[in-house]
Protein backbone atom coordinates (compact mmCIF):
# COMPACT_ATOMS: atom_id res chain seq x y z
CA UNK A 1 0.00 0.00 0.00
CA UNK A 2 1.46 3.35 -1.04
CA UNK A 3 2.18 5.90 1.66
CA UNK A 4 -0.64 8.38 2.08
CA UNK A 5 0.23 11.86 0.94
CA UNK A 6 1.10 14.15 3.81
CA UNK A 7 -1.61 16.78 4.31
CA UNK A 8 -0.63 20.34 3.44
CA UNK A 9 0.47 22.22 6.52
CA UNK A 10 1.00 25.96 6.50
CA UNK A 11 4.28 27.23 7.90
CA UNK A 12 3.42 30.80 8.83
CA UNK A 13 6.97 31.70 9.85
CA UNK A 14 8.29 30.57 6.47
CA UNK A 15 5.75 32.81 4.72
CA UNK A 16 6.68 35.79 6.91
CA UNK A 17 10.42 35.19 6.44
CA UNK A 18 9.99 34.88 2.68
CA UNK A 19 8.10 38.17 2.58
CA UNK A 20 10.96 40.08 4.18
CA UNK A 21 13.55 38.18 2.16
CA UNK A 22 11.92 38.96 -1.20
CA UNK A 23 11.44 42.64 -0.37
CA UNK A 24 15.14 42.71 0.50
CA UNK A 25 16.13 40.87 -2.70
CA UNK A 26 14.13 43.35 -4.76
CA UNK A 27 15.94 46.25 -3.08
CA UNK A 28 13.16 47.60 -0.88
CA UNK A 29 13.89 48.43 2.76
CA UNK A 30 11.46 48.93 5.63
CA UNK A 31 12.94 52.39 6.12
CA UNK A 32 12.05 53.41 2.57
CA UNK A 33 8.45 52.30 3.10
CA UNK A 34 8.42 54.11 6.46
CA UNK A 35 9.56 57.31 4.72
CA UNK A 36 6.39 57.15 2.62
CA UNK A 37 4.36 56.71 5.81
CA UNK A 38 6.03 59.78 7.31
CA UNK A 39 5.23 61.77 4.18
CA UNK A 40 1.57 60.76 4.43
CA UNK A 41 1.09 61.30 8.16
CA UNK A 42 3.51 63.97 9.41
CA UNK A 43 1.09 66.78 8.61
CA UNK A 44 -1.57 65.23 10.84
CA UNK A 45 0.75 64.04 13.62
CA UNK A 46 3.73 66.45 13.87
CA UNK A 47 5.27 64.42 16.69
CA UNK A 48 5.37 61.24 14.62
CA UNK A 49 8.76 59.52 14.63
CA UNK A 50 10.46 57.29 12.07
CA UNK A 51 10.55 54.52 14.66
CA UNK A 52 6.74 54.66 14.84
CA UNK A 53 6.51 54.58 11.06
CA UNK A 54 8.82 51.56 10.80
CA UNK A 55 6.89 49.79 13.56
CA UNK A 56 3.59 50.30 11.77
CA UNK A 57 5.07 49.03 8.51
CA UNK A 58 6.18 45.91 10.40
CA UNK A 59 2.68 45.48 11.80
CA UNK A 60 1.16 45.67 8.32
CA UNK A 61 3.69 43.14 7.02
CA UNK A 62 2.81 40.79 9.89
CA UNK A 63 -0.64 40.26 8.33
CA UNK A 64 -0.90 37.03 6.35
CA UNK A 65 -3.04 38.55 3.59
CA UNK A 66 -0.38 41.23 3.09
CA UNK A 67 2.37 38.61 2.92
CA UNK A 68 0.35 36.70 0.32
CA UNK A 69 0.03 39.82 -1.84
CA UNK A 70 3.75 40.68 -1.54
CA UNK A 71 4.88 37.18 -2.53
CA UNK A 72 2.41 36.87 -5.40
CA UNK A 73 3.19 40.28 -6.87
CA UNK A 74 6.97 39.98 -6.64
CA UNK A 75 6.99 36.56 -8.28
CA UNK A 76 4.83 37.78 -11.17
CA UNK A 77 7.27 40.69 -11.63
CA UNK A 78 10.23 38.31 -11.70
CA UNK A 79 8.57 35.94 -14.16
CA UNK A 80 7.83 38.89 -16.45
CA UNK A 81 11.41 40.13 -16.05
CA UNK A 82 12.66 36.71 -17.15
CA UNK A 83 10.18 36.52 -20.04
CA UNK A 84 8.49 33.43 -18.60
CA UNK A 85 4.83 34.46 -18.86
CA UNK A 86 2.64 33.71 -21.85
CA UNK A 87 1.60 36.56 -24.16
CA UNK A 88 -0.22 38.86 -24.00
CA UNK A 89 0.16 38.81 -20.17
CA UNK A 90 3.95 38.86 -20.55
CA UNK A 91 3.82 42.07 -22.56
CA UNK A 92 1.26 43.74 -20.29
CA UNK A 93 3.21 43.15 -17.09
CA UNK A 94 6.64 43.73 -18.64
CA UNK A 95 5.53 47.13 -19.97
CA UNK A 96 3.21 48.04 -17.07
CA UNK A 97 0.47 48.53 -19.66
CA UNK A 98 -1.94 51.34 -18.84
CA UNK A 99 -5.14 49.29 -19.08
CA UNK A 100 -3.70 46.44 -16.97
CA UNK A 101 -5.04 47.09 -13.46
CA UNK A 102 -4.65 43.75 -11.71
CA UNK A 103 -1.54 45.06 -9.96
CA UNK A 104 -3.65 47.75 -8.32
CA UNK A 105 -6.38 45.28 -7.42
CA UNK A 106 -3.76 43.22 -5.57
CA UNK A 107 -2.61 46.42 -3.84
CA UNK A 108 -6.19 47.10 -2.73
CA UNK A 109 -6.18 43.81 -0.81
CA UNK A 110 -3.38 45.31 1.31
CA UNK A 111 -4.91 48.77 1.63
CA UNK A 112 -8.21 47.28 2.76
CA UNK A 113 -6.67 45.58 5.81
CA UNK A 114 -6.99 48.81 7.80
CA UNK A 115 -10.17 50.17 6.27
CA UNK A 116 -11.20 52.60 3.57
CA UNK A 117 -9.09 55.48 4.91
CA UNK A 118 -6.11 53.80 3.24
CA UNK A 119 -7.51 54.28 -0.27
CA UNK A 120 -6.92 58.04 -0.26
CA UNK A 121 -3.40 57.54 1.09
CA UNK A 122 -2.70 54.94 -1.59
CA UNK A 123 -4.11 57.11 -4.38
CA UNK A 124 -1.91 60.02 -3.27
CA UNK A 125 1.40 58.13 -3.26
CA UNK A 126 0.47 56.20 -6.40
CA UNK A 127 0.00 59.46 -8.29
CA UNK A 128 2.93 61.35 -6.75
CA UNK A 129 5.36 58.37 -6.73
CA UNK A 130 7.78 59.81 -4.17
CA UNK A 131 10.94 58.22 -2.79
CA UNK A 132 11.28 54.48 -3.39
CA UNK A 133 8.29 54.52 -5.75
CA UNK A 134 10.15 56.76 -8.19
CA UNK A 135 13.02 54.26 -8.27
CA UNK A 136 10.70 51.28 -8.73
CA UNK A 137 9.05 53.05 -11.67
CA UNK A 138 12.35 53.66 -13.46
CA UNK A 139 11.98 51.52 -16.57
CA UNK A 140 15.63 52.06 -17.60
CA UNK A 141 16.93 49.58 -15.00
CA UNK A 142 15.69 46.52 -16.89
CA UNK A 143 13.84 45.33 -13.81
CA UNK A 144 10.08 44.84 -13.77
CA UNK A 145 8.27 46.26 -10.74
CA UNK A 146 4.74 46.47 -12.13
CA UNK A 147 3.35 44.85 -9.00
CA UNK A 148 5.99 45.84 -6.45
CA UNK A 149 5.57 49.60 -6.79
CA UNK A 150 1.83 49.26 -6.07
CA UNK A 151 2.50 46.83 -3.23
CA UNK A 152 5.00 49.17 -1.56
CA UNK A 153 2.61 52.11 -1.89
CA UNK A 154 -0.19 49.99 -0.47
CA UNK A 155 1.87 48.85 2.53
CA UNK A 156 2.73 52.50 3.27
CA UNK A 157 -0.93 53.50 2.90
CA UNK A 158 -2.07 50.69 5.20
CA UNK A 159 0.59 51.62 7.78
CA UNK A 160 -0.63 55.22 7.60
CA UNK A 161 -4.19 54.05 8.18
CA UNK A 162 -3.06 51.98 11.14
CA UNK A 163 -1.41 55.04 12.65
CA UNK A 164 -4.64 57.02 12.25
CA UNK A 165 -6.61 54.24 13.97
CA UNK A 166 -4.08 53.96 16.79
CA UNK A 167 -3.97 57.73 17.34
CA UNK A 168 -7.77 57.72 17.54
CA UNK A 169 -7.57 54.90 20.08
CA UNK A 170 -5.08 56.96 22.12
CA UNK A 171 -7.49 59.91 22.10
CA UNK A 172 -10.35 57.67 23.22
CA UNK A 173 -8.18 56.32 26.02
CA UNK A 174 -7.30 59.86 27.10
CA UNK A 175 -11.03 60.61 27.30
CA UNK A 176 -11.71 57.41 29.21
CA UNK A 177 -13.73 55.86 26.39
CA UNK A 178 -13.71 52.08 25.85
CA UNK A 179 -11.67 50.85 22.91
CA UNK A 180 -10.49 47.47 21.65
CA UNK A 181 -7.24 47.48 19.62
CA UNK A 182 -7.67 46.15 16.07
CA UNK A 183 -4.55 44.01 16.26
CA UNK A 184 -1.82 43.01 18.64
CA UNK A 185 1.80 44.13 18.84
CA UNK A 186 3.41 40.68 19.39
CA UNK A 187 2.49 39.55 15.87
CA UNK A 188 5.01 41.88 14.24
CA UNK A 189 7.72 41.14 16.78
CA UNK A 190 7.61 37.49 15.73
CA UNK A 191 7.96 38.18 12.01
CA UNK A 192 10.09 41.30 11.59
CA UNK A 193 13.88 40.87 11.34
CA UNK A 194 15.60 42.15 14.46
CA UNK A 195 18.04 45.08 14.33
CA UNK A 196 21.08 44.13 12.29
CA UNK A 197 19.54 40.83 11.18
CA UNK A 198 19.42 40.11 7.46
CA UNK A 199 16.42 38.23 6.13
CA UNK A 200 17.16 34.69 5.01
Amino acid sequence: MADAKMPYSLNSKAVADATYAWLHKRGVTLLEIAELVMLLQQKYYPGLTMDECVHNVEMVLSKREVQNAVLTGIQLDILAEEGKLFPPLQDMIENDEGLYGVDEILAFSIVNVYGSIGFTNYGYVDKLKPGVLERLNDKSTGQVHTYLDDIVGAVAAAASSRIAHRKQAEREKDYGLPHTPEDSEPAANKTAPQDGEQPE
